[in-house]
């Protein structure tokens, strides 16, 4: 029955079957088609066979077309959702504004069908794919969906038909498990198979699952069925087993199984070892598998075996707390193989076999707008959750798969009804854990940490593929975002279990990645894995931590934080005994990664800021305290050391690491957690231990004495006074941070910003990049937020795009308002910020300019201090620390050795510690006692200080000292010099030999000891408040085993106090004695103090101290008034005449310094003056020549590479630097002033045809048509397309030199940007691009003089003299021009033009090569420097003088070495043009007669051109009265032409009007009425000139006055006149005078001398004419040369008359204003060569024509398009804009360059590759400089960047 069914029609077939089943009794039919079907889909058919495919097609149309049928379904579409699903780089929008999840995405045409006005949206390039959100409720606000989706379309859609979709519920059951046998069939297990080649079957299967993904968009009817047939269990279990009969079937199935049994976490064999070891065998042996436990699939693959077995077996020592805690997972099924219920399953589980093939991931997420569908399947995605991060595991494709899975996991997760939906039944957040675990374990290490030996931590690895390759990332994202939905994140919160796994997770990434610091050798291999280490804190740790803590912000959610803090702590414990801990961390290891401490952190944090919790019920006891400061103050002091040099032998990679650590997207995820957690800790231990740790940490314990030489026995001498200022500066830091301690977030959010500006003017991406927000995306501060924006402008001025000079773009920036410097910027927080050390100091320098410029303050100024904020109760503590013995003795001893100069103090240092003083003023301990009476405390004798108070320590006045210093010391010489002499020492000196009381130094040198002494106290005592037991007196102080011993105690008299000392420096640093004069504090205001250097710190710090205690008001007027002479300090001392001498030589170096700055500076003035005045000074000569004095010695050249000056010989030439450029920008002008605009839809278009190249191509063929070749080739210009333009920068050097120089750039490996091998190079002086030298005549100036005079002959001899000089161009003297060097150059020259542009540009003639070719192209060459040059000067002479082009204009040599090339060839003086100008010749006809092609007629002639011919051709120098003589000549013709194509524009009538007219004025010959009637008289007897023109006169139906028939003659001729003029300028320098526009003819007639120089402004056109022989009848025989044309002339050939000389000038295409136009036009559109969408679509700018830049596709002999484009369009020269990045490249030759883009947003800023996918505007000004830059030919000068592109662009 099949069988016959088949071989009939399938229509007739479908159409039957379809009726059959309709019956109520259908079970024949039912029996039919099960048969058809058994036949059709059999699946041991090969898959390509595409029969199967068309049946079902007939089938499901049941006898209708299928195309129909389709349209008949999507009638009955009721989805209201859009869910267009796209894949990786399709272009979609985000709008925050409509957006409720972060991940919302639209496709392209809803968003432009919605209304997103003023909204924060922007377009991206999705990386991973995704799905549009128009219509879904749950993830996007309705105000946003479009149009279409806006109507709830479902309730007006009439209900599907019953029978529509019948056969499709039969058919398409059998074609899925046709295709799912098809995978079962096709996949192998990775070890079987060495070719694994699962893309070959997917191949096959291509057109099957495009079929599936076609029904997906018949729409809501269709995607309903397939739900129906996909979920339907019973349907699943009678086909997916087979009948018993089909022995493939069963096959096939058994593949199934297998590939099945090896899905679970856990495979089979491991089962039964696991299920013993979690039945509370807790506390394993070591090495007892618990490694096996979340399943490293020891039996899925041999090879995988072995790797767990090579890693040390050691490595299960740390997992016994987890091995309790796997057995808590409540749901054992994670771990299970999976079980398949339905077809939807078993697809799933092959998608993910054949890794996630895109057409598949494509077809489940077309279905996704059906909601039972949508709900169903995100069950099986969470039910295969497991596996699918298993088989990314072993995955080599893993960065594809990474993006399909989460192409599929954020359309599932970002709606968080479903995620909460999932948590609750499937438990979602255990498998996403366990399997996170899982993960990780695969690749733990030993920790090295601490304890090395017995480390029973265990760590990531970061070298690991997992880490490096970043393989976690889809998971911990897919974390992410179900944690940012409320309700699953309280669940997890809730989950103690869920919270204890999460914990050992995060601490596997505690203390990973550690540096050892090496001490020897130079690190061999510098590993990068620190990459690896950043990121995976930050996505796997912290990100998750953020999205936990948007959900901990309310009072109601505490018991959450007290939950997560609880933990923390525990499992800090747990890692603080397994690293075996005790009290001092092991030397030179750092460790950046902490995130335990971090999440403790962060939960503190937010405990108080938001929760209102009590901070001390969230702190463990003083030990632990003490232990969790330990390690992130190791990274402060680490810091430190890095930037100190001492950690340079482990490479390049540590500063990476200290830097990423500060760096914006870390800093607030590390370093400000780190900081805030050790003011913590330090508002609650006690203040000396934390000082004295810090000291220690920071290894500057020994520079802490008194003594002016100590020994130091772990740092270098280099290294103490970074190392000390770090100290400080973290000290600094610690205090006066407030990010967490108080701030508000808009608070915090300013301060940020204001650091970030003041160290740079910044653009507003690079701001939102640099602030760090909060990375979680939910969470409050969105960058680009109101408050951003409000903050932005509260503090910042914009500074709108500039152009600088040099071309280089400008991006809109910011810049700090002056309040801000003057009352907001704070140095701390810049220094916490700055990734770069160097930002530091730009701060600063850019603050010392502020304060330059508003006159505050002119000296080098210091940090300004800033007024904190408030401290939050809770951290009062804190601020002990500025209130405790050590650091008053730390301050008190610095002052004193900045004061005495020891060795590495610093300004620094001095600026920190008054820093210090300040923030101790500024923040009371309580309210202090009256201090009148100094608290005279019972350990008085021991203590250095009574008491703790800043105030009253300030001015307690320290005696003696007794410190440990080398026997070698000063003090130590001294004291054996003074018994020796027994002499008093004066009183103030520091080495006083009385005893003293006061042996309480020991104090501070007992840090190290006083420290540990603390720490027991603290650890023995139950109770916290450890008494201080009378301290030792002197300590023994620790010496590291090896250092040199012999230390002695000296005793110093030191009789001052903080306050005392403070004068003192004050003194020093103003070298003014009494530079206080004891009634200062009265008049000293604290405003004033604000801003100022080391002066004003302490002026400010004085008068704040002695306004908070009455007590220090005294005791400094007593200081001040003490103006006793201050005895210079150790007048005797060696050291201080060391210091003196240091001095001295500090000021003579300064001198000197400044003698040769100054002659430098006068050096380079000179430079410039000759530089910058670039006219050589033979161009002086050239242009001045007129007015001179005659010269009466040769032009003097300098040549800049030898720098010898000397005239230019025939033996030894000089030449001028040019570059020769092909250009086509003349051929590009058109005859409108308008630009053509860019076409930005199908209707629009760009018509080529009127530009001046494309019309001269035309005028040329249709010469070569008629006319003779020859005569044709000098009758016009070529070189309006690819003319070589010729231009310098007017540097000369010898030829000689210059090949020696061309020799040494071969020679010379790094070369940038151009080649050698093309003779490309740059002027040795100004560095300008250049590819030839153009060589200079020899010549004296004297010849100039007699060329100027002018001649009183009369026209008649001159027309004589011009002729004879032309016949003597065949009798050449060519004796005279033997081979001489420089005939050789200007060969090697022409040679060069030649080859600047392409041939096609060359040879117009019919056979190539000829000399008349030739010829054409030399004299072409002129006209097109000429035209480029009216062009600049903006198409007019009118600006007069020299332009900036003509400053520079080598024109005056190319002219001689073209006129040298064009002598080569004599012009047959038969044809000479001269002679039909000058003379009437008669009866020529009959030798017309004979030829095939006669010559051009006079008056088809292109006149500048026969101006140029006869110049160049004439004997080098042409005097200048033939010079004139010429133009007056062709000055006629010129005439005659503009009255010819006058009449042929006139109508009928009024042609008869005029001629009327003329003819009764015959007797005025030079009226232009009598000639215009004379040439209509003549034309009228050519028959076809004035015909066929009725419908062209037709539209003009303009009336012709005489004044616009006088202007249009005029402006006929006007082009000719001003290259007459320019060319005249060059050959004589005769001056351009300016003139307003309307006054340029009368000019210009003026200085050539047409007319008399004469009062009148307006002389009339014809007046200038100068007839030698009767007008009428030369006009006669001009147009008697069109009669004589073959018979009747055709009207082809009269079109020639009417040409019009006037071009616009160049332009660029008319953009639009917004980019959105182009882009969303261009970025799709197909090529129109080979009809793909381009990957890199670009436009040209010139001519609108649409390319593939990099495209493969258009390639032709292996040029690229975009080259071939730019050579066929520009000859050489492209300007492209790039759609998909903005940017506009420019080829030139061979070379191409980024030159930056014209639009920008709407802070100023380009947005390259439109990352940042903001809406961008036409920055008109960019635009211009753009186009100026093409017409001028500066792109080589001005854009700096080139590089080869090999042609394939």
């Amino acid at each position: 029955m099949a069988a016959s069914l088949i071989r009939r029609d399938k229509k007739a077939i479908a159409a039957h079957l379809k009726a059959d089943l309709n019956r109520t009794d259908n079970s024949s039919g039912l029996r039919q088609l099960q048969e058809l079907l058994d036949t059709v889909l059999n699946p041991e058919k090969a898959a390509a066979d595409t029969e199967a495919l068309d049946w079902c097609k007939y089938l499901l149309a049941g006898g209708d077309g299928f195309d129909e049928f389709c349209r008949t379904v999507r009638s009955y579409d009721n989805a209201t959702l859009c869910g267009l699903v796209w894949t990786a780089n399709f272009v979609a929008y985000r709008c925050r504004t409509c957006g409720i999840s972060p991940c919302m995405s639209l496709c392209a045409e809803c968003f432009n069908n919605g209304d997103h006005t003023g909204h924060d949206f922007n377009m991206f390039r999705s990386q991973a794919g995704g799905a549009c959100d128009c219509g879904d409720s749950n993830v996007m606000r309705e105000s946003g969906f479009c149009r279409r989706h806006r109507l709830k379309t479902g309730e007006n859609v009439p209900s599907v038909p019953h029978d529509l979709l019948l056969m499709s519920e039969m058919v398409l059951p059998r074609f899925i498990i046709s295709i799912i046998q098809y995978l079962r069939d096709g996949y192998t297990e990775p070890e079987s198979a060495t070719d694994r080649d699962l893309q070959k079957v997917l191949q096959q299967l291509e057109p099957q699952i495009s079929f599936l993904e076609d029904l997906t968009k018949m729409g809501g009817a269709m995607r309903t069925v397939l739900t129906k047939i996909l979920t339907n269990q019973q349907t699943f279990k009678e086909l997916s087993m087979g009948q018993e009969e089909n022995v493939y079937a069963k096959r096939n199935y058994e593949k199934y199984l297998s590939a099945l049994k090896s899905s679970g976490l856990v495979s089979v064999e491991e089962k039964s070892s696991t299920a013993a070891a979690t039945t509370g065998t807790a506390d394993l042996p070591a090495g007892a598998g618990a490694l096996n436990l979340l399943g490293a699939t020891a039996a899925a693959s041999p090879d995988e075996e072995n790797k767990e077995e090579d890693q040390d077996a050691g490595q299960c020592v740390g997992q016994r707390k987890r091995v309790k805690l796997s057995s808590s997972t409540k749901d054992p099924s994670i771990m299970d193989t999976l079980k398949h219920k339905c077809f939807l399953e078993e697809l799933l589980f092959w998608t993910i076999k054949y890794e996630f093939p895109q057409k598949m991931v494509t077809f489940l997420l077309n279905m996704l707008p059906d909601q039972d569908y949508k709900i169903t399947f995100t069950k099986t995605f969470v039910q295969h959750y497991a596996f699918i991060m298993k088989t990314l595991m072993k995955s080599h494709e893993s960065d594809t798969m990474s993006n399909r899975i989460v192409h599929i996991s954020v359309q599932l997760f970002s709606n968080e009804e479903l995620a909460r939906h999932v948590t609750e039944e499937c438990q979602l957040l255990d498998i996403m854990v366990t399997v996170l675990l899982y993960m990780m374990e695969s690749c733990l290490i030993k920790s090295e940490l601490q304890d090395d030996e017995n480390n029973r931590h265990v760590v990531v690895n970061c070298g690991e593929a997992l880490l490096k390759n970043n393989t976690y990332w889809p998971l911990v994202s897919d974390f992410i975002n179900i944690l940012s939905h409320q309700s699953v994140a309280k669940r997890f919160l809730e989950d103690h279990s869920l919270l204890m796994l999460w914990m050992s997770f995060v601490s596997f990434f505690q203390g990973m990645n550690l540096n050892k610091r090496e001490l020897n050798e130079h690190v061999e291999f510098e590993s990068q894995t620190y990459y690896a280490a950043f990121a995976a804190e930050l996505e796997a740790c912290a990100q998750p931590m953020w999205g936990l803590l948007t959900h901990c912000k309310i009072k109601e959610t505490q018991e959450y934080t007290k939950t997560v803090v609880r933990y923390c702590l525990e499992t800090l414990q747990i890692w603080f005994d397994a690293i075996g801990f005790v009290d001092e961390p092991t030397p030179n290891q750092v460790t950046f990664h902490l995130p335990l401490h971090r999440y403790y952190a962060m939960f503190l944090s937010k405990a108080v800021k938001c929760q209102g919790l009590d901070l001390d019920s969230l702190l463990p006891d003083q030990e632990m305290l003490m232990k969790i400061m330990v390690h992130p103050l190791q990274i402060q002091a680490c810091l430190s050391e890095i930037h100190s040099n001492m950690w340079v032998r482990n490479g390049l990679q540590i500063k990476g690491q200290a830097m990423t650590y500060v760096q914006s997207h870390f800093c607030n995820s590390m370093i400000d957690p780190d900081i805030y957690l050790l003011q913590v800790c330090a508002s609650r231990l006690d203040p000396d231990y934390f000082i004295s740790s810090v000291f220690e940490r920071f290894k500057v314990v020994d520079l802490l004495t008194m003594a002016s030489q100590h020994q130091n026995t772990v740092l270098d001498a280099e290294q103490e006074r970074p190392m000390l200022e770090g100290a400080l500066t973290f000290l600094v830091i610690l205090c006066s941070l407030r990010i967490h301690l108080g701030m508000t977030d808009d608070e915090i959010l300013r301060a940020e910003m204001v650091s970030q500006l003041c160290m740079n003017d910044r653009t507003h991406s690079s701001l939102l990049d640099l602030i760090p927000e909060n990375p979680n995306p939910k969470s409050g501060i969105v960058p680009g937020s109101c408050s951003f924006e409000e903050v932005l402008s509260a503090v910042a001025d914009f500074k709108a795009p500039v152009f600088e000079p040099g071309g280089s773009m400008q991006q809109g920036m910011y810049t700090p308002k002056a309040e801000v410097w003057e009352k907001e910027f704070d140095p701390i927080m810049v220094i916490l910020r700055t990734v770069y050390r160097r930002d530091v100091q730009s701060a600063m320098d850019r603050y010392a300019a502020f304060l330059k410029q508003s006159g505050i303050h002119t000296g080098n100024p210091w940090p300004p201090y800033k007024e904190r904020t408030l401290l939050h109760p809770c951290y009062r503590g804190l601020i002990r620390l500025l209130h405790c013995k050590t650091l008053h003795i730390v301050i008190f001893t610095l002052l004193y050795k900045i004061w005495m100069d020891h060795q590495n103090m610093s300004e620094h240092v001095l600026c920190m510690v008054l820093y210090l003083v300040e923030l101790g003023l500024d923040n009371h301990i309580q309210e202090d006692k009256d201090d009148e009476e100094p608290c005279i405390e019972e350990h008085c004798h021991d203590s250095w200080f009574p008491g703790t108070s800043l105030l009253s320590n300030l001015h307690h006045v320290i005696n003696f000292v007794r410190v440990r210093v080398p026997e070698t010391a000063p003090e130590v010489e001294r004291k054996r010099e003074r018994e020796r002499e027994r002499e008093t020492p004066p009183s103030t000196s520091a080495e006083s030999s009385s005893f003293g009381q006061n042996l309480r130094e020991a104090q501070l040198f007992s840090l190290v000891a006083e420290r540990r002494r603390k720490f027991q106290e603290i650890i023995n005592r139950s109770n916290h408040e450890a008494n201080q037991a009378v301290r030792p007196k002197s300590s023994s102080r620790w010496h590291p085993p090896g250092s040199p011993p012999q230390m002695v105690t000296e005793i110093l008299e030191i009789r001052e106090s903080m306050l005392s000392l403070l004068v003192k420096l004050h003194q020093k640093l103003s070298a003014k004695q009494n530079s206080l004069s004891p009634g200062w504090l009265e008049e000293a205001d604290p405003a004033h103090h604000a801003h100022g250097d080391g002066i004003t710190a302490i002026e400010r710090i004085l008068a704040k101290a002695a306004s908070r205690s009455r007590h220090s008001k005294r005791c400094l007027q007593d200081i001040c008034g003490r103006v006793c002479p201050p005895v210079p300090p150790k007048k005797n001392s060696p050291g201080d005449k060391k210091s003196m001498d240091k001095e001295e030589r500090r000021q003579r170096a300064r001198e000197r310094q400044q003698k040769l700055l100054a002659e430098f500076a006068s050096r380079q003035k000179s430079f410039m003056e000759t530089a910058m005045d670039v006219e050589s000074p033979e161009a002086e000569a050239a242009m001045d020549v007129g007015s001179a004095e005659p010269l009466d010695t040769e032009i003097l050249y300098d040549c800049v590479i030898c720098g010898q000056s000397g005239p230019s010989t025939d033996d030894r030439p000089t030449g001028l630097v040019v570059l020769l450029q092909a250009s086509s920008v003349l051929g590009h002008r058109c005859r409108s002033d308008e630009a053509k605009r860019l076409p930005t839809s199908d209707e629009e278009r760009i018509f080529p045809e009127d530009t001046c190249g494309a019309t001269n191509d035309v005028r040329l063929t249709q010469m070569q048509h008629h006319f003779k070749d020859s005569s044709c080739l000098q009758s016009v210009s070529i070189g309006w397309d690819g003319g070589v333009y010729v231009q310098t920068c007017g540097h000369t050097l010898h030829i000689d030199c210059h090949k020696s120089y061309m020799e040494s750039l071969r020679n010379d490996q790094v070369l940038q940007g151009f080649s050698v091998d093309k003779g490309e190079f740059t002027c040795p002086l100004c560095r300008q691009f250049a590819n030839s030298v153009l060589p200079c005549k020899p010549g004296r100036g004297t010849e100039a003089g007699a060329w100027h005079t002018p001649s009183s002959k009369s026209s008649a001899t001159l027309i004589k003299e011009v002729e004879d000089l032309q016949e003597e161009l065949g009798i050449f003297p060519v004796s005279t021009y033997t081979e001489s060097n420089l005939t050789k150059e200007m060969e090697s020259v022409i040679k060069d033009i030649k080859n600047a542009t392409q041939k096609k540009y060359m040879d117009y003639g019919k056979n190539a090569g000829s000399p008349d070719n030739d010829f054409l192209f030399m004299y072409s060459v002129a006209r097109t420097n000429l035209e480029l040059e009216l062009v600049h000067r903006g198409g007019n002479l009118c600006s007069g003088g020299a332009s900036a082009a003509a400053k520079r204009s080598c024109l005056n040599q190319l002219f001689h070495v073209l006129a040298m090339h064009m002598r080569l060839y004599s012009i047959d003086s038969a044809y000479n043009p001269w002679t039909r100008l000058t003379q009437i010749t008669q009866n020529r006809e009959p030798e017309y007669g004979d030829e095939e092609h006669p010559e051009v007629p006079m008056l088809f002639r292109d006149v500048p051109s026969l101006l140029i011919i006869f110049v160049l051709t004439m004997p080098q120098p042409l005097r200048k009265e033939h010079f004139t003589c010429i133009v007056k000549v062709l000055y006629t013709l010129q005439y005659t032409q503009a009255l010819a194509a006058l009449s042929v524009k006139f109508s009928p009538e009024e042609r008869l009007a005029w001629s009327n007219t003329g003819a009764s004025k015959k007797n005025t010959p030079n009226s232009w009425e009598t000639l215009l009637s004379h040439v209509i008289s003549e034309l009228t007897k050519a028959r076809s000139v004035y015909e066929t023109r009725s419908e062209e006169t037709m539209l003009s139906s303009t009336v012709w006055s005489p004044r616009s028939i006088e202007f249009t003659l005029q402006q006929f001729c006007l082009p000719f006149l001003r290259l007459s003029c320019l060319l005249q300028h060059h050959l004589y320098g005769d001056n351009l005078p300016a003139c307003p526009l309307e006054e340029e003819f009368s000019l210009l007639v003026g200085s050539l001398g047409l007319t008399a120089p004469q009062s009148s402004s307006h002389v009339s056109s014809a007046a200038c004419l100068e007839w030698n022989v009767n007008l009428y009848e030369l006009i006669s025989q001009w147009c008697s040369e069109l009669l004589s044309l073959n018979g009747a002339p055709s009207q082809q050939s009269m079109k020639l008359l009417v040409q019009d000389p006037q071009w616009s000038a160049p332009r660029l295409l008319q953009l639009p204003d917004n980019y959105n136009t182009i882009f969303q036009y261009y970025h799709r559109k197909s090529c129109s060569v080979c009809n793909k969408t381009p990957k890199d679509p670009a436009l040209c700018l010139v001519c609108g024509t649409f390319v593939c830049l990099k495209g493969l596709c258009c390639k032709q002999q292996g040029i690229c398009e975009c080259v071939l484009h730019s050579q066929h369009c520009g000859a050489g020269t492209g300007i492209f804009l790039l759609i998909n990045a903005s940017v506009i490249i420019i080829i030139r030759g061979h070379r191409f360059c980024l030159w930056g883009s014209v639009y920008l947003d709407a802070h100023g800023e380009e947005d390259r590759d439109l990352r940042r996918g903001k809406p961008l505007f036409l920055c008109e000004e960019r635009y211009r400089v753009l186009e100026q830059q093409w017409v001028s030919h500066t792109f080589d000068h001005i854009n700096k960047r080139w590089g080869p592109h090999y042609n394939g662009l």
